[in-house]
């Protein structure tokens, strides 16, 4: 089938590489041809830049670098399984031989294989392999992880009640020094978490981590490339690793920790047969004091324990431990809001993004501590996590300048503003503030009188703040009105006089607000 390379798929074939694997080796750990690793390493070797460099890139500048292409031309190649299945009918005739059917192949195809490739081809598609062989293992190559088929229990301390537990087993398949720890599920975080203490226990990485077709591994089961779940890639790419999982139904591919899940029953669930646990903790704490002697038997045929082969040969090859702990990340999706906000559905929150990408989708990716937004994997926003519901977590940098103007409104912002244009404008913004009672209400009178400069000018705009605190009349339409009307431009003593005389005579029968009061 056609195989695609992604950004973290070049970043393994470099990883390994630059831990001396062949390039053969490369392929089997990573179930891709031979041919792609040579191409791809050459145009490694052929770019400006170093292999630590690349593997330091972003993904979208690694992408940009190597496009993905599809590494099995997929027209030539259906043209050779078509002629396989119409070849397969004469078989069993008499006088049958590959070399005809190849010349007739090579003739009714434009583009044909040789007869090595027609012949591996057609080997692949009708294998004859039934039988196993005994595989060989190096040393910090591989770590094979498994859940046992039989489960543990621990029990509620105020019910009763008999919770199941599971038990994780790893496996270093050159030493056979085993690891065991019972947890909740086999869900993803508890089988990474498994997966992490097991490499803490050995203080290295191995190469590749050889799991079963778990849905918590994979997402899509395959004999040839599964689809691997990309959380537990991210884990793989932080330890420095790869993961391979195994054939379905092929229990064969991890002969060695099939095998110590049957030991482990012997060696650890046996002796814990009459013995009642009230916590996982507990439970661990009896697991780990029966590794020891189990680690510490003789192999009957070496002359070793598995403790001794692990510190005499394995752990010199395994990779030394990353510096940070990984934290479990995951993903959702969410569009920009015209807000500029993104909607993180497990806390309920908002989280900033830049305002250009209103409207756009991306994918939130989240651990415990961090939330960051990517659009076309690339990360766009970083923000720390705020686990509080219904809040908004901004970034100022990610706003509008609009935006970031509104945001900035204060009393003071208004005053220094106002100052720049006259100090009987600041005295008239002074009054706006005093007056009002609900600040959203003052501050967008203030910025309306404020922006009456821009077609009257400073100098007459300070001229009518004048005669409004004359009068003490903090309105943005008075103002505009003695503006419009040049009633700034008339002499002073026309202004005090008749400008804010009401029209209304006094006169006795008119009452006042004060009769309402």
């Amino acid at each position: 089938m056609a195989n695609t390379l992604d950004p973290m798929d070049l970043k393994q074939i470099i990883s390994l590489h630059l831990d001396g694997l062949s390039n053969r080796n490369i392929g089997e750990l990573l179930g891709i041809s031979r041919n792609t690793v040579n191409a791809y390493l050459k145009l490694f070797q052929s770019c400006d830049y170093q292999l630590e460099e690349l593997l330091q890139m972003e993904p979208p500048t690694l992408k940009e670098l190597f496009p993905s292409h599809t590494t099995i031309v997929n027209q030539r190649y259906n043209e050779l399984m078509l002629y396989f299945e119409k070849m397969k009918h004469s078989r069993n005739h008499p006088g049958f031989t590959f070399g005809f059917h190849h010349n007739e192949y090579k003739q009714q195809v434009e583009n044909p294989y040789g007869f090595t490739q027609f012949m591996e081809h057609f080997n692949r598609k009708y294998a004859k392999v039934k039988g196993s062989m005994k595989l060989e293992h190096n040393a910090g190559s591989e770590l094979f992880i498994d859940f046992a088929g039989k489960k543990l229990h621990i029990v509620d301390a105020l019910t009763g009640e008999l919770i199941p537990v599971e038990v994780f087993v790893a496996i270093l398949p050159n030493s056979q020094y085993t690891y065991a720890e019972a947890c909740l599920s086999q869900k993803r975080e508890d089988m990474i978490a498994c997966t992490a203490n097991a490499m803490s226990f050995y203080g290295g990485v191995p190469k590749a981590i050889v799991s079963d077709n778990l849905k918590s591994a994979v997402t899509r089961a395959s004999k040839y490339e599964a689809d691997i779940n990309r959380t537990f890639k991210e884990f793989a790419r932080h330890y420095n690793c790869v993961i391979n999982p195994t054939r379905g139904y092929s229990p064969q591919d991890k002969a060695l920790v099939e095998n110590a899940v049957q030991l482990v029953y012997q060696r650890i669930y046996y002796p814990m047969r009459e013995m009642t646990f009230f916590s996982l903790s507990d439970l661990n704490k009896e697991i780990r004091k029966l590794l020891e002697p189990y680690n510490d038997l003789l192999f009957q045929r070496k002359e070793a324990s598995r403790k001794e082969l692990f510190q005499s040969i394995e752990r010199s090859c395994l990779k030394p431990l990353p510096t940070t702990a990984y934290e479990l990340k995951d993903y959702r999706r969410a569009k920009v809001q015209k807000i500029g906000y993104v909607y993180f559905s497990p806390d309920k929150s908002y989280y900033s993004a830049p305002y250009r990408y209103i409207g756009m989708d991306t994918q939130i990716h989240f651990t415990k501590s961090t939330v960051e937004v990517y659009y076309n994997h690339e990360r766009i926003a970083v923000h720390v996590r705020n686990q509080s519901k219904g809040i908004y977590n901004t970034n100022r940098e990610h706003l509008s300048s609009q935006h970031k103007a509104y945001s900035q409104w204060s009393p003071d912002f208004f005053k220094k503003k106002a100052a720049i244009h006259g100090h009987n404008v600041l005295a008239c913004i002074e009054g706006v503030l005093i007056k009002g009672d609900y600040p959203e209400t003052q501050y967008k009178r203030s910025m309306g009188i404020l922006q009456l400069h821009r077609q009257y000018g400073s100098q007459r705009l300070d001229a009518a703040c004048k005669i409004a605190v004359e009068a003490e009349i903090y309105s943005y339409k008075r103002i505009q009105n003695i503006l419009k009307n040049n009633i700034d431009k008339e002499p002073s003593q026309q202004q005090s006089t008749g400008l804010f005389e009401s029209h209304i005579p006094q006169h006795k029968n008119i009452r006042g607000a004060s009769a309402y009061q």
